[in-house]
């Protein structure tokens, strides 16, 4: 492993550490980031990098493909999912369509995902 990737990833561990303090603290992101003197847009930058990583360690996909596939998990209540859909599990703002056949770790890793996200 080159020097590179070791300190990509020890930011990723350090911002997910952090981001895991402000959510646990209770605390608004604007007083957590001025009582820690980190840059909002860096926190929001470290937070989006933290949720990117999450999802690609749930579901390895190619660079081509590295996009959130449509109706996989919708993040606004109220929209419409697939008539196929049966079960419906709400996480914070987070709510994620399960049709008849799932696989359960995956539903865990999600589910697990946006507890410490949302």
């Amino acid at each position: 492993m080159n020097s590179r990737k070791i300190t990509a990833e020890y930011r990723l561990a350090h911002w997910t550490q952090t981001i895991q303090d402000r959510v646990t603290s209770g605390t608004s992101i604007t007083e957590f980031c001025q009582s820690r003197g980190i840059c909002r847009n860096t926190y929001f930058y470290w937070q989006r990098k933290v949720r990117e990583a999450a999802y690609l360690e749930l579901v390895p996909v190619t660079k081509a493909d590295a996009v959130i596939p449509s109706g996989w998990a919708i993040c606004a209540p109220g929209k419409a999912e697939s008539a196929e859909s049966k079960v419906y599990i709400e996480i914070g703002k987070c709510r994620v369509a399960v049709g008849n056949e799932f696989n359960t770790t995956m539903l865990e890793k999600v589910c697990r995902v946006l507890v410490e996200l949302c």
